[in-house]
């Protein structure tokens, strides 16, 4: 008697572990969701405010669309436009009204000149949202291109072992997409994955379909390497053994070039934003000292103002990208 209440225990103890094992399954899937909801929320909003009231801008981001596939960004095209064009407009609007309202009542600026400086502002703030949100999916394309490169020869080096040891290719892509320290391939390999379970493609398609979307050539190259030699039956093995060889000998001519390349930025940062903005600031301290005060729309501490605050840190995150986008990761 002892042991059936024991043993109904057991099982409704089991019974009430897997409802709460699902329910906080369902939890924390729910709230996975609402978190790429809150991502998505601005993109939501800004398509709902702008959409049907962009279609005479998209021609001007016509190249946007093919940028936004190859950067990896999983966002829609109009949907990103139209963040574009109203977080412009609103940056706009925001430093329209701070900066003259500051340089009047807190820079002591004359009120035509404040307002000019509004103006200017303005225009300078919507012209550099523009620019800067039309450059991000070009820099996350150039980053993701970037990276692939520099793990080529890794990345080929573990294809041929595994190729050359009979693995499939189908096999090979997977392995790739859940390796515990994944790889620049290993996003492009889990959408070869994707196409052949979820859409029913089979591994030249898929192949093809990653090929056409990748943002480096090199990668590019390998892919359709691979298409052409699965399609002859020829050995993939041998193919990616070569492949392998070539990305060595690019990967060592590569790093001779960062070495020179580095050189030549290291005499332009000295330049730039060590020498350039010192002489600058001799320059007017004398000037204000000699009696030449009167720069027209600019006095000497407002130009030191805009020098220190404004032009040397804008400089300074410039030539970090650079430096970034020039920088192996490996």
């Amino acid at each position: 008697m002892k042991n059936q209440i024991f043993e109904k225990f057991r099982s409704f103890n089991r019974k009430l572990h897997n409802v709460s094992s699902k329910f906080n399954k369902n939890k924390q899937y729910s709230s996975h969701a609402e978190e790429k909801k809150g991502l998505d929320k601005p993109l939501t909003i800004s398509y709902n405010l702008m959409g049907t009231k962009i279609l005479k801008f998209i021609p001007l981001f016509k190249d946007l669309d093919q940028t936004l596939l190859k950067s990896g960004l999983k966002y829609n095209f109009k949907a990103y436009v139209s963040l574009t064009i109203l977080s412009s407009l609103l940056i706009t609007f925001i430093v329209g009204v701070i900066l003259p309202v500051t340089l009047f009542f807190f820079l002591n600026m004359s009120f035509v000149s404040a307002l000019l400086f509004g103006v200017g502002g303005a225009m300078f703030s919507l012209a550099l949202s523009i620019f800067g949100f039309y450059l991000y999916p070009v820099y996350c394309a150039d980053k993701r291109k970037r990276e692939l490169d520099d793990e080529m020869p890794f990345t080929i080096g573990y294809m041929s072992i595994l190729a050359t040891a009979g693995v499939s290719s189908e096999k090979i892509f997977s392995s790739i997409s859940t390796l515990n320290d994944p790889l620049a391939a290993s996003t492009e390999a889990k959408e070869v994955i994707a196409n052949i379970n979820l859409f029913g493609l089979d591994i030249i398609s898929a192949l093809e379909k990653v090929s056409a979307r990748t943002s480096s050539l090199r990668f590019r190259d390998v892919i359709e390497g691979m298409i052409s030699t699965i399609h002859s039956g020829g050995n993939l093995g041998t193919y990616l053994r070569t492949k392998f060889k070539s990305a060595m000998k690019l990967k060592k001519l590569s790093l001779k070039e960062y070495s020179d390349n580095l050189s030549i930025l290291s005499e332009v940062y000295v330049a730039l934003l060590l020498t350039g903005p010192l002489i600058l600031v001799i320059l007017v301290s004398v000037m204000s000292a000699i009696g030449g005060s009167d720069m027209g729309l600019l006095n000497p501490e407002l130009l030191l103002s805009l020098l220190t605050y404004l032009a040397i840190p804008i400089l300074g995150t410039i030539f970090l990208i650079i430096l970034d986008t020039v920088s192996p990761k490996w």
